[in-house]
């Protein structure tokens, strides 16, 4: 990469977006509930422009009808690649902060991290293992719709945290529509918590699993996502996956 271009991406409204964190409580948070509110990614007209993309058919390379497949209920698209600019810009901001995260989880759970620094890198390391569809999604609920819990997993090669953000004003556009998160703890009940997305703001979460100290050192929780009933209103988001799918 051509140090000009690195420079840009470091002084880019997306970089400096992202950079406006206090990473060591994200760090911390997501550590300790396995999720985190992150500062606001996406000005109020950006989240517009990205919810009036939903009806353009040719940025999608396929669409989910939740109900059909005992989802939930509702709708997503998966973007096609190449993105819009704030979906590319804020995966590539996202990523080298993310990482430290990952590489920390995956050390405490004895298992081995293959993430590179360049996130490009690690696209095409999915790419070569046959992983080469865009997972970028933009989801649309209307009143009474909802996201059963799941987790976004499209192959063997994972990474182990994700981001959404909030395009709609909550208790203005819609009520209801919590983010869910469930952790199922090692021999224990599992532990919900439940998140209103602030408008544009970004929320880091655990795609997979991530490590808990128990009685033998560290374990690997399994962490699942969804979203509560939308009581009235419409709620669009835009989710961020680090890895590709087969």
């Amino acid at each position: 990469m051509s140090t000009t271009k690195t420079i840009r991406k470091k002084t880019d409204r997306w970089h400096r977006r992202v950079e406006a964190g206090d990473w060591n409580t994200i760090t911390a948070e997501v550590n300790e509930y396995g999720g985190a509110l992150l500062p606001q990614l996406l000005a109020p007209e950006e989240t517009v422009e990205i919810r009036e993309l939903y009806e353009q058919d040719g940025l999608f390379r396929s669409t989910v009808d939740m109900d059909r497949h005992r989802f939930g209920e509702g709708q997503y698209r998966y973007f096609n690649a190449p993105y819009p600019e704030p979906v590319e810009r804020l995966k590539q901001a996202l990523y080298p902060r993310l990482l430290p995260i990952a590489r920390d989880w995956w050390t405490k759970l004895g298992r081995p991290a293959p993430w590179p620094d360049s996130f490009d890198e690690w696209l095409q390391i999915c790419h070569d293992a046959g992983q080469t569809k865009s997972t970028a999604i933009l989801l649309r609920y209307r009143e009474k719709d909802w996201n059963a819990l799941h987790r976004d997993l499209y192959g063997d090669l994972v990474f182990p945290l994700q981001v959404v953000i909030n395009l709609n004003v909550p208790d203005v556009d819609h009520t209801g529509g919590e983010f869910l998160l469930l952790e199922q703890r090692p021999r224990a009940q599992s532990r919900g918590t439940s998140t209103l997305l602030p408008h544009g703001h970004g929320y880091l979460f655990t795609t997979r699993d991530r490590p808990v100290r128990s009685a033998r050192g560290w374990s690997a929780a399994p962490v699942r996502h969804g979203v509560s009933a939308i009581r009235s209103g419409e709620r669009h988001t835009l989710a961020l996956v680090f890895h590709d799918a087969a």
